[in-house]
């Protein structure tokens, strides 16, 4: 993409913005009725927040949680009060730790199984009965076999990232052109040597796609296993705020979830555009 394509990109993206943020700050005008006021009231009386401001909040307020948040991010004041960056480096944690567990699992069955056509009729039936299991049906399991919210995260973690880069790894080694097989064969290269110099860097992006999709899924699936389980984490900060019926936070936090999503994507898109070139 030319450097003038990307800033007319740039300036549209910045005029949506603004549009969207107008819009937002003109549909949060104080325009209530007195009878909705006083409804509003009493629903925050009956959930024990007194006096605290009914409505969804306005962009200032939302604005006022930025500025308020990122400016001390890693303060900690106790199990429930902690800062953005302490909440997010724990659910990137869980996250890396399932996710390293499927890649470590993924890659080398995916490999057998685009290898051989025997092995992948076998595998097949399993993949497509766990494969649309919902991750989150999982942690009841989890929780009463490991005992531990934190472990439990992780493991619904790693259910969630296995497929997409077993079933992409499996598809990118069996697409690999037959010619070079053979070539490699026909030069008595070892097994492993194959794997490793032939057939990893030809399926490479597509291996990258699965882990890219897998990644996409496990960030997804962490917020709503935080919110079950409780404890530190982006997710759990949610929940919390909402409890407290603290929408400003709410919205900050629902930003920074996209916000990291966003970078974990462009990194492995650069990881994908990476390996492309050099082949």
């Amino acid at each position: 993409m030319s450097g003038k394509l990307k800033l007319k990109a740039a300036f549209i993206s910045l005029m949506m913005l603004a549009i969207f943020l107008g819009a937002w700050h003109l549909a949060t005008q104080p325009k209530e009725s007195a009878v909705q006021a006083g409804a509003d009231s009493e629903y925050a009386a009956m959930m024990g927040k007194g006096k605290e401001q009914s409505g969804f909040p306005a962009p200032a307020k939302v604005g006022h949680a930025f500025v308020e948040y990122l400016s001390d991010p890693f303060y900690d004041k106790g199990p429930n009060d902690k800062g953005i960056g302490i909440q997010i480096a724990h659910s990137l944690g869980r996250v890396a730790l399932g996710f390293m567990l499927a890649v470590a699992i993924a890659l080398p069955v995916g490999f057998m199984i685009g290898m051989s056509p025997l092995l992948f009729q076998a595998f097949n039936p399993f993949i497509q009965v766990l494969k649309p299991i919902s991750p989150l049906a999982w942690m009841p399991l989890a929780l009463y076999s490991l005992k531990d919210s934190d472990i439990s995260g992780i493991f619904v973690i790693f259910i969630c990232s296995i497929w997409p880069m077993l079933i992409n790894t499996a598809f990118g080694v069996a697409s690999v052109r037959r010619d070079w097989i053979n070539v490699a064969r026909t030069l008595e290269v070892n097994p492993l040597r194959k794997a490793f110099l032939v057939i990893l860097p030809a399926a490479a992006p597509t291996i990258l796609t699965g882990m890219r999709i897998s990644m996409g899924i496990a960030w997804l699936v962490i917020v709503a296993a935080e919110m079950l389980v409780g404890g530190t984490g982006i997710g759990y900060f949610v929940w919390n705020e909402w409890n407290n019926l603290a929408l400003p936070n709410v919205i900050f936090a629902v930003v920074m979830i996209g916000l990291v999503g966003m970078v974990l994507d462009l990194f492995f898109g650069w990881l994908q555009k990476l390996v492309t070139y050099r082949e």
